[in-house]
Order: structure tokens, then sequence, then C-alpha cells
């Protein structure tokens, strides 16, 4: 077609080739105030790295690759032989490699190693959400594993290297491995002690015969995958292979794939074990023991997941408003549109800072505050995740709902945190455990937000209503969720409080904790310091 029709004008520039880390003052300030000042130079420079290839069009274009050619799977080969693999795109494992090799499986091993983790996951998440599922199961599961020594011994130097090495080969001839995990069952779900997979006891030592299914295993390529089963003195915990020492198949039948609303890039699966080989970790009967502090690590990293992709929200709506002009100014200039982008940057902040307190709470040894504090994040920042994207989806208008965007993206993939890893019951109810069974657990987290006791009324009001609730133990199951949610929340107002600018940590505490705002975001008091949030959280570097 000859001639234009028109000139286009007024369309902002992609959000592209910039230093996701730099450019969010939330996260760098975050590692700062956490990081002990001899190592500070030695990590920004490595997440800064990280942030200039997050950045990129590079791997902007990895991830939508990834998605947009989802794994298949091959259960035959040509000759009809059982060979149960996962095909993914080339863009899948330059993105899984990088994070490999950027540590996001080596905070074990290293020095901080959870805070730079957290932040590394914070920014590489930003790029394409799917394949930090084996990222991040590979990298819980190494407590996990030291429950058996001898086995950690083999596998953690491979779970914790930084070398990406993909195929399906012994551990033995690998330079680095990735670990999955099955848990749930079809008859039971979230309730594993209602599993029926079957294992028996075989002659070699700890070595024993699974039969049985599970409903959703992650990450189906991985080397090794740890997964609940009924031994004869209770449910257990075992190490399954892919590939056993001599090179053979293990027994692993993938039967088919989830077809997932979002986290497409990435295989879910559902196997079936029929004479499959496994290896016990810990003591028979001591299963969910065992796993349950691989469990609290990859509830940390749905926190992190939720938060990095709020914070991709909020600044792909905070650059598009700055560029784009309607009714003769900026978007952004624009009192309302003001509103909502500064209530949205407030809960992506909250988010971000909550999230590395906990990262260096596991770098400290803070268990009993972890206790308390893991489950209440995780139900809060997870369920907080889905209401944001779409908000900050609408902030483009139209084009938020085009596909390009990416924002469609997002949004399919909020919702997954919050179901995955205990879904929000499971989290309010082990809040529930672990107040009623772990005092220490209270005791650590009334300290923590005490350490700001009478810099804000608001906040000293709502740690008092807490307690009250607390003190009150009738229908204590049915209020679960609204314990959860007040915990957290007064967690994250303690923590800005102490650390964020007096214009964030103000709005946060009359909005979320004061009440002072409606039940959309956008409502927050008009005589905040709006302009000053939505500036702090413009993503330039």
């Amino acid at each position: 077609m000859s001639g234009r029709t028109h000139t286009v004008t007024n369309q902002p520039p992609p959000l592209a080739e910039y230093d996701v880390f730099a450019a969010d003052r939330a996260l760098t300030e975050g590692v700062e105030r956490h990081l002990e000042p001899a190592l500070l130079d030695e990590v920004h420079a490595e997440l800064s790295l990280l942030g200039r290839t997050a950045g990129s069009r590079q791997a902007q274009e990895w991830g939508r690759l990834a998605n947009e050619h989802p794994p298949a799977l091959r259960t035959h080969d040509r000759y009809g032989n059982r060979i149960d693999e996962v095909e993914f795109h080339p863009a899948w494992h330059r993105l899984l490699g990088k994070g490999v090799t950027s540590g996001l499986t080596s905070a074990w091993v290293r020095p901080a190693g959870h805070l730079r983790r957290a932040a590394a996951f914070l920014v590489w998440s930003q790029v394409e959400a799917g394949h930090l599922c084996p990222l991040s199961m590979t990298h819980a599961a190494v407590p996990a594993l030291r429950a058996q020594p001898d086995l950690a011994e083999v596998w953690e130097p491979l779970l914790t290297s930084t070398v990406y090495d993909a195929g399906l080969r012994p551990a033995a001839h690998k330079a680095g491995a990735l670990f999955g995990m099955g848990m749930t069952e079809k008859q039971g779900g979230s309730d594993v002690r209602a599993n029926t997979t079957r294992a028996a006891a075989l002659a070699e030592s700890g070595a024993y015969e699974l039969t049985g299914h599970k409903w959703f295993c992650s990450a189906p390529m991985s080397d090794g995958f740890l997964v609940l089963a009924q031994a004869p003195e209770g449910l257990t915990c075992f190490l399954v292979p892919r590939v056993l020492a001599d090179g053979a198949r293990n027994p692993f039948a993938i039967q088919r794939l989830k077809d997932k609303l979002g986290n497409r890039s990435n295989a879910s699966g559902e196997v079936e074990f029929a004479g499959t080989w496994a290896r016990r970790v810990g003591d028979e009967g001591r299963g969910v023991r065992t796993i349950i502090d691989m469990v609290a690590a990859t509830r940390l990293d749905c926190v992190l997941g939720s938060a990095a992709l709020m914070r991709q929200a909020v600044a792909q709506a905070i650059h598009h408003c700055t560029y784009r002009e309607a009714f003769g100014g900026r978007l952004a200039d624009k009192p309302l549109m003001r509103n909502v982008l500064a209530d949205l940057a407030l809960e992506s902040e909250a988010a971000t800072t909550l999230a590395l307190r906990l990262a260096a709470a596991y770098d400290a040894g803070e268990e009993a505050f972890l206790r308390l504090a893991v489950p209440a994040a995780k139900y809060w920042v997870t369920k907080r995740c889905t209401p944001v994207v779409a908000e900050a989806l609408e902030c483009l208008g139209g084009n938020g709902y085009v596909e390009e965007s990416g924002m469609p993206r997002l949004l399919r993939e909020s919702p997954l945190n919050s179901v995955w890893e205990g879904a929000g019951n499971v989290q309010a109810l082990d809040v529930l455990r672990a107040l009623q069974r772990e005092p220490a657990a209270l005791n650590a987290f009334l300290m923590e937000v005490g350490r700001t006791r009478g810099a804000d009324h608001r906040l000293d009001a709502a740690v008092k209503d807490l307690l009250t609730e607390l003190g009150d133990l009738d229908g204590i199951e049915a209020r679960a969720r609204r314990v959860a949610e007040r915990i957290a929340l007064v967690l994250q107002g303690s923590l800005l409080v102490r650390s964020a600018p007096a214009e964030v940590a103000d709005a946060f505490c009359a909005s979320r904790l004061g009440g002072d705002r409606g039940a959309a975001f956008g409502t927050l008091p008009h005589t905040l310091g709006l302009e000053e949030i939505v500036e702090r959280a413009r993503p330039v570097s």
C-alpha cells in the first residue's frame, strides 16, 4: 500500500537497555542496608551486571520466545522406546543457564548468599518467571539433602555449582545438576499425609522401590527429585534420580504436561513410578520434617517471585505514564493517575523490603523469626500480586491488554505464587501453628516490630490491635487469614518506618495501617507525598 495515513506519535519507547537492579531504589537500598560493607562493591557489581543483562533487548526476547514456544513432551523415541523427555526452546536454556551462572542456586556456599541470591532473583525474575521454578527447587533441595550426609556429599556440589550442564546423565558425569520436587497426588493435594505412593525397601542400604504417582511434578527434566512416599514406618522423603549410576534411565513415566494458565515456559508434569529406584533422605516416617526446610525455602521464593512481578508491572506502568500524554499533559502528572501509580509503588516497595529482610534473616540464622514471618509473607505478598499487576496493566490502557506489551504474561503469572507451595489457607493455618506451638516465633516477631515502637502512632495502634486479636482464641481458625494479613502488614509497616523515605512510610501507614484509603488502588489521601513516591519508583538508572 503506497502512501502513509499517519505519523506514529505519543507512543512510549520500550523499557529496554537499562539496569534492572540500579533502576530499583527500594532494591538497591535494601541490599546496602543488609549487606556487610566489605562485600558491598563485589555484590553491587555482580547485581548490576545481571541487571544490565535483564534489561537488555536480547534477554527480553529470550523471555518472549520461551513463552511463545512452550515445552513439548516426547514420551517415546522413533523406535517406540520410552524416553520421557521434555523439549524446550533454546531461549529457555539461555535463561536457565544465565540464572545458574549468576548464583541463583549457590546461596548456601557463598557469604551473604541468601541476600545476594534474593536480590538476583528479584532482578532476573523480571525477564521471565517460568524458568525460576527449577532454579528455586534446586536451591531449596540443599537443606533437605543435608538430612542424609552421604547423599549431600554427592549432590550438593552439583546443585550449588555455577555451571549449567543440560542433559540427562549420571551425576558422576555432570558439572552441575538441577532438582525438582514431587509431593502432591490426585487424592490429597496439600494433604500430603494422604499420599498413597508406596516405598518398598531393597537389599541395598537406604534404597527403595517406589510405586505410585505424582499429580504435580515440577521441572520433570531435572536430574533428581525429592518426593514423598509411604514407607513401612510412614511418610518418608526420597531422592529419585532420572538416570541411575550405570547410565540406565530410572522408570519415570511422564503421562502429560499441565496446560497451565501462566508459567507456560516451564514444564509441570504428571508422573508415574513403577519399580522406580530411590534413596531414602532422613529417617522413615519423618518425610514432612525432612522436606519442610525445602518447602520453607521455596515459600520465600514465592514471596520473591511475586515481588519481582509487581516491580516489573509497576515499572512498566510508571514508564508508560512518564512518556504518554493525554488531555494536555503527561499521564504521570495527572493527579488521579499519580495517585494510582503511587499506591502501586507502595505495594511494590513494601513487598521488596519484606522479601529482602527475610533473605537477610536466612543468612543470620534467625529461625524463630522466619518461622512466623515466612508463611505470613507468603500468604500476603502473593495475594497482593494479582491486583497490583491488573491495575498496572490498566495504566497502559488498551495497549496493556495486548500481548506484545508483556503485561498479559505478567497477569497470567501473577496468581501462581499464591497457589504453589501451599495456597492461602495452608499458609494462614501455618501461621496459627507457629503462634500456638512455637512461642519463640511470636517473641521474635514482636522484637522485630518493637524496634519502631513510638515512631508512628498508626503502626503502634496496629500492633496493639494485632495483640488483641491474638488474645482472643474464639473462632481463631476462621480468622486465620485476618491474622496472617495483619502480621504481614505490621511487619511491612515496621520495616518501611525504619528504612524507607518519610513519604513512603507515611503513605503506607496511613493507608495500610490507618485505614485512610478506599478498596481500589488510587484512593490514597491526596495530601501525601505522591509525586515523590512515584518518582522514587520510576525505572531510571
